[in-house]
């Protein structure tokens, strides 16, 4: 069985507590948020029999692989499965985004890089940004590894995606630190 540690028990406590995720009825055509593989579109809902047992299951389509992933509809809030964040949501990640006086951990690049995975992992968008914020303030001194370099570009798309539907993605690029930090 994989436990977690002091450190990554509390960043998956804190992501609780900042975005708790609540039971969702979902609809066909509905977007998601899967943790770990971005938006999806709910393309249907489906009763499979499962060990004698008949459950309902959520059919999602992630938009970035095309992947289809079956959520069973009474664990989905468990699983982490929740809908698109608001528009006031969506601004307090930008918020996070923007700052850039942090101070970056001075640990070694692996361990960094299973803090940052354990916070990509519980799906919070909150836990996401700063991932994101934090990798590109550490890509500005020092040469990312390429682990981390792909973390980043995760976390940037991971991102992405879901701002974009929560906001217009020409109000996102007229402000010039999250156009920096998205490339846009």
């Amino acid at each position: 069985m994989n436990k977690l540690g002091p450190r990554e028990s509390a960043i998956r406590e804190r992501s609780k507590a900042q975005m708790p995720f609540k039971a969702v009825d979902f609809k066909v055509g509905d977007n998601a948020v899967y943790p770990g593989h971005g938006v999806g579109t709910v393309i249907s809902i489906e009763t499979k029999e499962i060990m004698g047992s008949k459950a309902d299951f959520y059919i999602v389509q992630i938009r970035e692989t095309g992947m289809k992933v079956m959520v069973p509809k009474n664990n989905a809030a468990s699983v982490g499965l929740r809908p698109i964040i608001s528009r006031e949501e969506a601004d307090k990640v930008i918020q996070i985004l923007k700052t850039t006086n942090v101070k970056i951990d001075n640990q070694t690049w692996n361990r960094r890089y299973r803090e940052y995975m354990e916070k990509i992992k519980t799906g919070s968008v909150y836990e996401i940004a700063e991932v994101l914020r934090d990798l590109f303030v550490l890509k500005v001194d020092k040469e990312l590894s390429y682990g981390e370099r792909n973390m980043l570009e995760t976390a940037r798309k991971l991102l992405m995606k879901e701002l974009t539907l929560a906001v217009d993605e020409k109000e996102l690029s007229a402000q010039e630190d999250v156009r920096a930090i998205f490339g846009l």
